[in-house]
């Protein structure tokens, strides 16, 4: 066994495949990608981006907060979105590699 596995308590492993199930969807993975080295951006923005439908996008990005995969703030009338622990994208990466 991995020894940083090893050290994970049941709380830390729970989280961490609450986490992963979270990411585990095609357009949460592309949301991922969009919002690596510390990018913030909105609801309209990312939903421009990947050309799917606003509700589309608020959904995902409900999960993936409500998971502690994303965090968000807000500027005015705008709410950014971005990745709760830059690490995260480490994990866009890898899969990047992995389906090479």
């Amino acid at each position: 066994m991995n020894t940083k596995v090893k050290y994970l308590n049941v709380e830390q492993l729970n989280a961490a495949s609450e986490m992963l199930k979270a990411i585990a969807h095609p357009m949460r993975i592309a949301i991922l990608g969009l919002l690596e080295d510390g990018k913030l951006l909105t609801v309209t923005e990312i939903h421009e981006l990947l050309s799917i439908e606003q509700s589309t996008t608020s959904h995902h990005l409900g999960i993936l907060k409500s998971k502690g995969v994303l965090t968000s703030k807000r500027k005015g009338k705008n709410t950014f979105y971005f990745l709760k622990h830059e690490r995260l994208s480490e994990i866009i990466e890898c899969i990047s590699k992995c389906t090479n």
